[in-house]
């Protein structure tokens, strides 16, 4: 078996972060879980201590970036999760990972579709996930994976990719993972850049993590402050001339409409 972890970013005092712990605890597969956060409390601690938990706490201001790359640099495993503290993880999701592995040892990236939860209730599928799905396509030509105008073209029209159910081979992408100007659309360019090296996406298009959108959460912020719209426009126009890029960005806003 490859070595995984889930390392846990705790920011604040999430309701959630318990729920969100017990799912990684009941995996049909066992993986190392970590808990990492920029915003120390008895709180996050306690639920680390708890559960038995590595407690790791990062010096400095609260940053998305520097508080994922220091999860993920945490780990000292070959493949890390960056886990979510207001998600939910389906029992076999790191099984689902070994397996991947298993069969395709260059895989740089893998993931799973999700299914949304306001609050604490479940959502039924809308357009906004049969939108990351329809984008997705490509990458269920696994043997092609590895190619890069593959890779990209799963990238052209959005990031179809839920960030929190991303498990990422450390080993081969080194440190840090994260290196964007972004502060929201930090995942979209850096999967734009891992496209580019060696290696293998990977999408299991089963819902293996629940994705939860609450007035807390910091997708909602940044689309409230129209620091996502902004992000999302320059993304476009790294790929496109500026014209369609606009035109993109028209269709492209629909999808916050999931976040109201």
């Amino acid at each position: 078996m490859f070595t995984h972890t889930f390392a846990v970013c705790a920011y604040k005092d999430s309701p959630y972060l318990e729920t969100c712990i017990r799912s990684l605890k009941k995996q049909t597969v066992s993986s190392t879980i970590i808990v990492c956060t920029s915003t120390p409390s008895s709180y996050i601690k306690g639920i680390a201590e708890k559960y038995g938990l590595p407690y790791f706490v990062r010096e400095g201001k609260s940053d998305i970036q520097s508080d994922w790359n220091f999860a993920y640099e945490q780990a000292k495993s070959q493949l890390v999760t960056i886990a979510h503290q207001d998600d939910y993880y389906h029992r076999d999701y790191a099984r689902m990972v070994q397996e991947c592995w298993q069969k395709y040892e260059d895989t740089t990236v893998f993931s799973t579709d999700c299914v949304i939860i306001k609050g604490r209730r479940l959502q039924r599928p809308g357009m906004f996930l049969w939108i990351k799905k329809l984008l997705r396509i490509p990458l269920r030509f696994r043997g092609l994976a590895n190619h890069i105008c593959l890779k990209q073209a799963i990238l052209l029209w959005g990031n179809p990719i839920i960030c929190p159910s991303s498990t990422y081979n450390k080993e081969q992408l080194g440190m840090p993972l994260f290196a964007s100007p972004y502060k929201f659309a930090l995942d979209w360019d850096t999967l734009w850049k891992l496209a580019k090296r060696p290696g293998r996406f990977v999408c299991v298009e089963k819902p293996l993590i629940g994705y939860r959108i609450h007035e807390e959460a910091t997708t909602k912020a940044f689309i409230d402050n129209h620091q996502r719209s902004k992000e999302e426009l320059s993304m476009y126009q790294k790929i496109w001339p500026r014209p369609v890029a606009r035109g993109l960005m028209v269709f492209y806003r629909k999808a916050y409409r999931a976040y109201q």
